[in-house]
């Protein structure tokens, strides 16, 4: 398995103050995706001068105002999800993942509650 991405998300029921914070701290907006998954998520991709990306996911029907991540990107999604359950990582999704027509996705909690979006994009 390899790893293509890895970055903060910050996953909340009110992005915009967020998405203004990092346009003020020099982040661009470079990707808007809305409708994702059952919790309708719009999520925004922002990269700054130096290269450093941060995505920021707008979930309305999350169940706490928000939740700090990292999102991981991977080349093989089954390889990656079997792994960090083996590590007692739980999804927080139960056993669904989140389909769409480009990417396969699930959020992972660790028992210390660290949080890893786990990501592959269909080609």
């Amino acid at each position: 398995m390899k790893i293509t991405t890895f970055n903060p998300q910050i996953i909340t029921k009110n992005a915009e103050p967020i998405i203004q914070l990092f346009e003020d701290l020099g982040f661009e907006k470079r990707h808007n995706q809305k409708g994702i998954g059952e919790l309708d998520v719009t999520g925004v991709r922002m990269k700054d001068a130096n290269g450093f990306y941060v995505d920021i996911s707008q979930a309305e029907a999350l169940p706490v105002e928000c939740l700090t991540a990292i999102r991981m990107n991977v080349d093989d999604f089954d390889e990656a999800y079997r792994l960090m359950l083996s590590h007692g990582f739980k999804n927080y999704y139960g056993d669904q993942t989140v389909d769409t027509k480009s990417a396969r996705s699930a959020v992972m909690v660790s028992p210390s509650g660290i949080a890893i979006n786990l990501i592959q994009h269909i080609k």
